[in-house]
Parts: C-alpha cells; structure tokens; sequence
C-alpha cells in the first residue's frame, strides 16, 4: 500500500509502534504469499477437482484418482489465503492515514482495479470480461472513498449548534459508509460490503492498537481463520521498510495472468470456478 514513512495527516493519532516487530513490508510480503496460495488453490486445483483430470498437450491426459487428498490440499490453500485480507485492509487504512495525496492513492487504486479486471476474470471466470463478480482491488478502493468521506463530513462544522453539529457529522458520516458498502453490493465486488465494513472498523478504532486488534479479529470471526492474520499486524512497527510501493499493484494483475495460463496449459482453463 502507500508509503508508510510519509508524514501523518494533520489531526491523526498515531498507536504507538511496537519496537522491532514487523515493518510495512513484512506484513504485504505476508498477504501476496498467502493470496498466492489461495489463488492457486483457487484457480489450478479447482479445476483439477472440477474435471477431474488435467493435461499437457493433446493426447497427454492424466486422470486424478485421489480425489479426497487433492480436495484436502485445496481446502488447506483456501484457509491459508484466508490470511491476506486482514492485512490489505489493515495497509489500506494506514496508506490512507500517511499518503501525501489521498487523492492520488485513490485515482492509483481505481485505475489498478480498472487493469486487474481482465485477468480477474479469466482467471475465475474464464472469460475476458464478465460482470457478475469483480475483484477485490474494487472493495479496497470503495473502502478508501468511505474513508475519505468520513475524515470530510466529521472534520467540518456544519452548524454552529454543538450537539446538532455532532448529529449532522456522524449522521453523515455513517451514511457515506453504507454508501460504500451498497457500491460494492451492487457492483457484486469480492468480500463486497463487509469487507468495507472491516475496513471501516479498522479505520474507526485506528488511534488505540489494542482496540484496533480486537475489534478486527472480532469483525473478521465469519471467516475463518481470517482473524489470525492480526496476530503478525500486532507486530507492526509502523516503519515501511523496504521500498515495495508498487509490489501489491503489479503482482496482483499479473499472478492472475499466469495463474490463467497455467490453467490454459493444463487444459482447463476455459472452465470457469466461480
């Protein structure tokens, strides 16, 4: 996600960081390696169960006979991938707290959901484009415009009236929240509307990291074991350690890519898992 050594925006409290502990970095590095587990789970040995059989090349057909151990590797990879949500929820809120343009963070992570579509679709859809689910890139970025509507509506004074003022901002406020979380309803977005409302949790209780850790594992219970991914974001640092801005943007349109030819090779790849 963004830069996490830029300067905090005006206003934020910042939890304390843990010394040591893991840096930005880490903690991305965690995510693409468990969703890349998960999607070869999701994409290669779906299929595989689905058809039962794969190949490589005309007439090099081998059947699966195992059915159980290979539906047992699969179900593994899922839970593993389970992890990788959390944490990408966990940066955005911190990208979003430290950008210095949110502006641009925002055109990047639209334009970047906008690119991975394609191979999104291929990949699970075995289609070039289809509508009927889209990638997560979508709910991060309805996520961060909930954000950015919120930090608007309560950073301003709308009447002089101190308890209607209060009324007016939070009212807002949780109406440009269940804007965000009806977007990705209607756009049938992956996690859709809870995952932005994960999001908004972790950006709500952001300034005390222990209520913050809480209340993530809590608003990730329905799936597990999605709640274990904040035992490594407890170990934040807060630093961004290495210089991996561009790693998620990259590596998510392209996996996906290679994923699909993969599967292309293995001659399944115009069978659809979703």
């Amino acid at each position: 996600m963004e830069s996490l050594q830029a300067e905090e925006k005006a206003g934020e409290q910042q939890p304390q960081a843990v010394r040591g502990g893991l840096s930005g970095s880490t903690l991305k590095l965690i995510a693409v390696i468990t969703m890349l587990i998960d999607h070869i789970g999701a994409t290669v040995f779906a299929r595989m169960i689905i058809t039962g059989s794969y190949r490589f090349g005309p007439g090099h057909t081998a059947v699966v006979e195992d059915h159980a151990a290979l539906y047992m590797v699969y179900t593994t990879m899922r839970l593993v991938g389970r992890i990788a949500f959390p944490i990408y929820c966990f940066l955005l809120v911190e990208g979003f707290q430290k950008t210095r343009n949110v502006k641009k963070y925002a055109l990047r992570l639209g334009a970047f959901a906008l690119v991975s579509e394609l191979p999104f679709d291929l990949a699970f859809n075995a289609k070039v484009l289809e509508f009927g689910y889209q990638n997560v890139f979508f709910t991060l970025f309805l996520g961060l415009l909930a954000m950015m509507a919120v930090d608007w509506v309560t950073k301003r004074s709308w009447t002089e009236n101190r308890v209607l003022n209060d009324v007016l901002r939070y009212g807002l406020a949780a109406l440009a929240i269940g804007a965000g979380g009806m977007a990705a309803m209607a756009l049938r977005t992956d996690y859709g509307a809870t995952g932005v409302a994960c999001i908004m949790i972790l950006y709500v209780t952001r300034r005390k990291k222990p209520v913050q850790m809480a209340a993530g594992a809590v608003s990730f219970f329905w799936e597990v074991p999605a709640p274990l991914a904040f035992l490594p974001i407890a170990f934040y640092n807060g630093k961004r350690g290495l210089n991996l801005k561009y790693l998620f943007y990259v590596f998510y349109p392209a996996h996906l890519l290679i994923l699909y030819l993969v599967c292309a090779v293995l001659g399944f790849g115009g069978v659809p898992v979703v």
